[in-house]
């Protein structure tokens, strides 16, 4: 594949569905920034380039994304094949370096302005971004026969709320925090565990496994939540794989934002 020098991507978010399409893009020789917040709240956090702002790098299917602090690094990690990841909540980077697209991939459920876009085309993902008013075009990310659609006019349909049912098991596949407090898991992602099992515990509330399975997803220790956020990921597949692999809903998103990328070349 024919490197694409100096062709600048940003990506707004670090999480799965994000870290999904900067792979798919990578692979097809763009240069990718990911920009994030400081403490990152991600369950899926071995397919999430997010974790190089915790660990200063972080490795999915052997593409390397490393934390930088500088403009001079990002060139230099760029031009290494590497993603670059920072610490950019306000997407400042895009006021000092030129990027071809911006990709708000937050993930947010909501439109939220980009204040330093600028005249940077904008492609958005999921609910919130209306194509041809906030953004140049949209994707669909509800997962059903429209996974993937490119909008150029109108809205991807709303959050459901509701993640899709596998081997009979839907909402209880996610794990919420009951209470506020600080994050504590008793498993790691990717151990199998059995209905019961204590998983880990939010404020000192126990959230345990609604049923066998894997744990697919799991949020870092010692991070303050709030109650009902998101803070595990329970498969009931027994494929140990599906927690060290990016998704297909990523994957269909990531090859969307490669084709309208690719249109506007």
């Amino acid at each position: 594949m024919l490197k694409k020098l100096n062709n600048m991507i940003l990506i707004l978010g670090g999480g799965d569905v994000a870290s999904g399409v900067a792979a798919v893009l990578h692979r097809h020789g763009w240069q990718i920034v990911i920009s994030e917040l400081p403490e990152p709240l991600v369950v899926r956090r071995k397919v999430a380039f997010a974790e190089a702002v915790w660990e200063g790098e972080q490795e999915v299917e052997g593409i390397l994304a490393v934390l930088t602090i500088s403009d001079e690094e990002i060139k230099n990690i760029l031009s290494a094949g590497k993603i670059a990841v920072v610490v950019d909540p306000d997407a400042q980077v895009a006021k000092r370096l030129g990027f071809e697209v911006i990709v708000d991939a937050r993930m947010l459920k909501r439109f939220q302005p980009i204040p330093c876009q600028g005249k940077t085309p904008l492609i958005g993902l999921g609910p919130g971004f209306i194509a041809g008013e906030n953004c140049l075009a949209a994707v669909e990310t509800n997962r059903g026969e429209n996974l993937g659609k490119i909008l150029w006019q109108g809205s991807p349909e709303a959050d459901t709320g509701v993640p899709a049912v596998v081997e009979g098991h839907g909402l209880e596949r996610v794990l919420y925090s009951p209470v506020e407090g600080i994050m504590k898991a008793h498993v790691q992602i990717g151990d199998f565990v059995t209905k019961g099992q204590i998983l880990a515990e939010v404020g000192g509330a126990a959230i345990v496994a609604p049923f066998d399975g894997l744990v697919r997803g799991m949020l870092r220790d010692g991070l303050s939540v709030g109650p009902h956020v998101k803070v595990g990921d329970i498969d009931p597949r027994t494929d140990p794989d599906l927690a060290i692999k990016i998704s297909d809903k990523a994957l269909i998103t990531g090859q969307s934002v490669l084709q309208i990328i690719e249109s506007l070349s």
